[in-house]
């Protein structure tokens, strides 16, 4: 028998009323009711309410014990007044009455309190990560997290993907973010790098002969936090396949997602299958952005016809127009019946927070005549020509963003999310999947004045060496997709360029040379010279998804033990200088920075 316990805080029941019982713990609650002296014991699995009488000799114990501690108790189960009865937890028609305390581990006073979830300050939490970790929300979610890898796991392992590692210590990756370097001591100057993601192993792996991969992969980046990406690493599911055409990834990646949201959405609803699939460029017509949130029902139009025609005087948007410049116009269903302060508070967001110079409004009332600061400028007949094409009706508002196409997207998509927060239309306790799909191979670099790639530089460009033989750069589109929910982007995905020539053709598009290529990649430029499978592959973000499931706002709530947005591991006190003689063994000299203030 376990001399701690004889069961765990969560499995007794009134199946063992007036039955001995030993429970260990931690101390999640004391309450002093009158006399009795209630102790609410807490382990991983649940709460078990204790109570000591006075005329005990576990009452004078249970008196001086703090928060936190661990003790261990030895009673009898008994049934609780149907007064007291707590349906919120499995323990909550009973109680245990206390015979014995042992106290296993004294706490001292906490710097963060476990009970009650207070809103405290992050450095505090991330200090004292091991308490924090005790609050029941933190822990389940971590509970969530390990359940959700588990279900993973076994969906990839039913669709017939095989689990295979590849190397922490590697080299220099070409996703795009900084990588983290490891000094050679056998090799002095130079250096490993912690992978950005395993692109090319996984590659290398079909190529190698294996059909289906599939790996929870740790990633490494040196870049900023955000809420939805943490400083240093972070996990994904990383799988590949032989042999595969976009749909092929779409049909072996949708039951996964879906089946693996509906088993934890609980109460929340999840896309049917298949997903939409949404070309980038149209995403960023209808949506204004290539994460589009499918909560919400607005559509962007493009009324730069309009604007633009001889009888519409507002100079304003016509000077953008001339220069190149684009008007998106964004519907607010019956907005009509909102107050002038609605319209000028999102004037206002517009000007903060995206810096822009405003969003023009026209207002149709019941009537379906026009109102506001610039219907003056526009003819009725315009009016009712961007109405259509808008698809509003009387009652509705439309705004107006205006820039060069890049900014008057960015605008609108933005202020299409603002509206709909505010107008309360974004369907609540639902996830709304889509596929990005077409993606451009090229961006225009303007501060470098090139073209450079935009995405995954291995990706295979729709019509192959064709396409980039024939068509434009910027107008090359790749077999390369986004698995996108409620406005988070999970993934990234392609079907890769397996044929060496088109791989050197493409890199020499983006100004990189057959020899670059081949120093940079060797192992790729020189396994697609023995024979390479078409294949692709996806890996979507495991914290996101799992951020998502939990309905936390950060990358942090659901992570262990979290970096800070300084990239500051506050626990373990990391990164800390290092010790003379390690350095002295990988023969390296710390240089430190110049002094900004001389």
């Amino acid at each position: 028998m376990n001399p701690y316990r004889t069961h765990n805080c969560a499995q007794l029941n009134t199946r063992h009323k007036n039955k001995p019982a030993r429970l260990s713990g931690w101390i999640h609650r004391i309450r002093d009711h009158g006399g009795l002296i209630f102790i609410d014991l807490r382990d991983h699995y649940g709460i078990t309410q204790c109570v000591a009488h006075p005329n005990t000799p576990a009452f004078a114990t249970a008196n001086s014990l703090k928060p936190e501690s661990v003790i261990q108790i030895n009673g009898t189960v008994v049934e609780r007044d149907k007064d007291t009865i707590n349906p919120q937890i499995p323990t909550g028609k009973i109680e245990l009455q206390i015979q014995t305390i042992t106290i296993l581990s004294a706490a001292e006073e906490l710097p963060l309190p476990v009970f009650a979830e207070p809103d405290y300050p992050e450095d505090i939490r991330l200090t004292y990560r091991f308490l924090d970790l005790r609050r029941p929300s933190m822990h389940n979610r971590i509970l969530t997290r390990s359940k959700i890898i588990t279900s993973l796991r076994n969906r990839m392992e039913k669709a017939n993907f095989l689990e295979l590692q590849t190397p922490i210590l590697t080299a220099s990756s070409p996703e795009g973010a900084r990588d983290f370097l490891v000094p050679s001591r056998l090799h002095p100057g130079r250096f490993y790098a912690l992978p950005q993601a395993p692109q090319i192993f996984k590659q290398l792996a079909i190529i190698s002969g294996f059909d289906r991969y599939f790996q929870i992969a740790p990633c490494f980046r040196d870049e900023d936090a955000r809420a939805d990406r943490s400083p240093g690493e972070f996990y994904q599911l990383d799988i590949e396949m032989a042999f595969a055409t976009e749909e092929d990834v779409f049909s072996a990646i949708e039951p996964i997602m879906q089946g693996l949201f509906e088993e934890f959405a609980g109460k929340r609803t999840v896309s049917p299958t298949p997903f939409p699939r949404i070309p980038y460029a149209t995403a960023m017509k209808l949506y204004g952005s290539d994460k589009p949130d499918l909560r919400n029902p607005i559509a962007i139009a493009d009324v730069s016809e309009e604007f633009g025609a001889t009888d519409v005087s507002f100079r304003a948007f016509k000077n953008i127009l001339e220069k190149g410049g684009t008007v998106r116009a964004i519907p607010a269903p019956q907005a009509a019946k909102e107050p002038r302060s609605f319209f000028d508070s999102l004037n206002e967001w517009a000007r903060t927070e995206m810096r822009a110079p405003g969003l023009g409004y026209i207002v149709f009332d019941g009537k379906g005549e026009g109102q506001g600061p610039i219907a003056k400028f526009i003819p009725e007949a315009r009016q009712k020509a961007m109405a259509q094409k808008a698809g509003i009706t009387n009652g509705d508002a439309l705004f107006f963003a205006c820039a060069a196409e890049k900014d008057a997207n960015l605008l609108a998509g933005a202020a299409r999310q603002q509206i709909a927060r505010r107008l309360n239309l974004i369907k609540q306790n639902h996830f709304a999947f889509c596929w990005i799909t077409d993606m451009p191979i090229y961006e225009w670099n303007e501060e470098e004045k090139k073209i450079d790639f935009s995405h995954n530089p291995f990706s295979m460009p729709k019509g192959g060496m064709e396409a980039l033989k024939t068509k434009k750069p910027l107008e090359i589109v790749g077999h390369q997709y986004d698995i996108v929910c409620n406005g988070v982007e999970l993934s990234s995905g392609a079907i890769r360029n397996h044929e060496i020539e088109t791989l050197f053709k493409a890199f020499e598009i983006a100004g990189h040379s057959r020899e670059t290529v081949k120093t940079r990649f060797p192992a790729l430029t020189k396994a697609l010279r023995f024979g390479a499978p078409p294949h692709g592959g996806i890996a979507p973000g495991l914290d996101r998804i799992v951020m998502l499931l939990t309905g936390a706002d950060n990358l942090r709530d659901i992570t262990m033990f979290p970096m800070n947005q300084r990239a500051e591991d506050l626990l373990m006190g990391a990164p800390s200088e290092a010790p003379s003689r390690h350095l002295r063994d990988l023969h390296i000299r710390v240089q430190p920075p110049p002094d900004k203030k001389g």
